[in-house]
């Protein structure tokens, strides 16, 4: 099986060079797959890619905070095999985006070792990822959805002649196309998926800190009383003002959405001051963590489909969180899923966020309060520059029932099963 990788990789803007970088990157974001820079359509293997401009500004404590350049991507494999094809075949390209940034090689002798280097230098190890389903690679998806219109041409075909046919007869016959087409033989084998050895290092990574807790487990269940002293007394004292985002910037934000199936979402905010609201946060991103490895990856998140890729990672010394996600929808149905189905979840990390809704014992209130949890929102989504898409017409639920289409053509079904199936195309 071949797992997901995040890529995130942040550096500095050298001064004055904003504006010159938002210029290659408006060029990009023309055509994202094709582009002369880098088009991200040449990598197989990758499923969505943005670059993000972090604006300079000042932090809690009044200190300047220089703009920097966040580049994101989801890709099959391993993450050093993508970067190296990144620095090895389209170097130039990179060097006309991060030549931009802070201690970037000089142009000079400049090769793909030392790309590589600097690319290296500036990852950052995202905290949570959530991946829809786990082992599902970019060609698989482009495979099964070109598997179902392959059918759907057949059963046109052949409408006259299975007119009447019985939903076993129908099911038998597109089986025998698909055995008989060369390009198709591979549907008839089971999708991967994760197996013992995924399992085994998911259970490896989590567990010296489970342990950990469970050891300490004595001590925290005494402290725990404390803690939510500590808790409920920040959070009487939190400023939660109902600020509203400009409406133009609102209107700018929405000009970036809609444009396929999917939409992109990028945010970025500070935490609470004080180190009880950052390990707070730090450990409520750890549980996240935890969960939509080990039990949300397989095509829902507590319940939610439409998600296809996210991630959450701390910058700036953890005194900021930044939350990218790829998602099916428009952005108020998408903050209508989270509010209904995982508000308690919302209010877990992004309550230890400044300027979010007031709560009650971490998972109460917050999100609840729909509007100014809305508002809380587009105050610190940022524009995304450069946003690809390897199937930006295929939702979560279409790439799903292609994988069912699939998996039903080698298995032996009954009537009632077979119209069942027949119904997904």
């Amino acid at each position: 099986m071949i797992d997901q990788a995040t890529v995130t990789i942040i550096a500095d803007v050298e001064p004055g060079h904003v504006d010159e970088l938002k210029v290659v990157l408006g060029g990009m974001q023309a055509n994202p797959g094709t582009n002369t820079v880098l088009p991200f359509a040449a990598f197989p293997g990758l499923h969505f890619a943005r670059f993000v401009v972090l604006e300079p500004i000042t932090d809690l404590a009044s200190r300047p905070l220089p703009p920097s350049l966040v580049f994101l991507s989801d890709v099959d494999g391993p993450a050093g095999r993508y970067l190296k094809t990144l620095v090895t075949w389209y170097g130039p390209g990179i060097d006309q985006i991060f030549g931009h940034c802070e201690g970037y090689p000089p142009e000079r002798g400049i090769t793909p070792a030392r790309r590589l280097a600097y690319l290296r230098s500036h990852t950052k190890q995202a905290e949570a990822v959530y991946v829809n389903t786990v082992g599902r690679t970019a060609r698989q998806i482009h495979q099964e959805a070109h598997l179902r219109e392959q059918i759907e041409d057949f059963l046109d075909g052949a409408r006259e002649r299975m007119a009447d046919a019985d939903p076993v007869k129908v099911h038998r016959a597109i089986r025998t196309f698909v055995a008989g087409e060369p390009s198709l033989a591979w549907a008839l084998r089971p999708a991967p998926g994760p197996g013992p050895r995924w399992w085994l290092g998911q259970v490896l990574r989590f567990a010296p800190l489970a342990l950990s807790l469970l050891v300490l487990s004595p001590v925290l269940i005494a402290a725990l009383p404390f803690y939510l002293i500590v808790l409920r007394n920040h959070e009487r004292g939190d400023l939660t003002p109902d600020m509203r985002p400009d409406p133009a910037r609102v209107r700018a934000l929405a000009a970036q959405e809609d444009h396929l199936v999917q939409n992109q979402f990028t945010a970025v905010g500070f935490i609470k001051p004080g180190s009880f609201r950052r390990w707070t946060a730090i450990g409520m991103v750890w549980l996240l963590n935890a969960g939509v490895r080990l039990l949300f990856n397989r095509g829902s998140l507590s319940g939610i489909t439409t998600i296809h890729f996210a991630r959450w990672v701390f910058i700036n010394d953890r005194h900021r969180l930044v939350f990218a996600s790829n998602y099916d929808g428009s952005l108020e149905s998408y903050m209508d899923d989270f509010i209904n189905r995982v508000a308690w979840g919302l209010n877990a990390v992004f309550s230890n966020g400044v300027g979010y809704p007031r709560t009650r014992w971490l998972i109460l209130g917050g999100a609840r309060n729909e509007q100014a949890y809305k508002h809380f929102l587009r105050l610190n989504q940022i524009p995304t520059q450069v946003w690809y898409s390897a199937y930006g017409r295929l939702s979560a639920v279409n790439i799903e029932n292609n994988t069912a289409i699939r998996a039903g053509l080698s298995a032996r079904l009954d009537a009632p099963a077979a119209a069942a199936w027949l119904r997904r195309l």
